[in-house]
């Protein structure tokens, strides 16, 4: 798997990203099931709501390699402070749409 992943530009001030990588790295949350070698191709937050941003960011790690974008947690779930993106559902959607020919996997959450 060659992940990108999409985090919350509203939470990157005080979540450094650290439960995402660990939880990549010990195989739980979204990536229990993974079985293949994961390489994180990027990590970039969605530009700031309302997402728009979002779309060029998520074709930029395509174009570099990424297979895989997860939104990460802060985003769908709104950890770590219980805050779930209000455009979270539209981001994806417009992202799905936009590389939907380019056979890329969605992960709704990392952790």
């Amino acid at each position: 798997m060659k992940l990108g992943i999409i985090r919350c530009m509203q939470t990157e001030d005080f979540c450094p990203g650290t439960m995402d990588f660990k939880v990549i790295r010990e195989r739980k949350g979204a990536f229990e099931d993974v079985t293949e070698d994961i390489e994180i191709i990027g990590f970039t937050n969605c530009g700031g709501c309302p997402a728009k941003k979002a779309v060029l960011r998520a074709r930029e790690l395509v174009r570099r390699g990424a297979d895989t974008i997860a939104f990460a947690s802060c985003i769908q779930k709104g950890n770590p402070i219980g805050y779930p993106c209000p455009f979270a559902r539209k981001m994806k959607e417009i992202v799905q749409k936009d590389l939907r020919d380019e056979n890329i996997r969605f992960l709704n959450y990392t952790h």
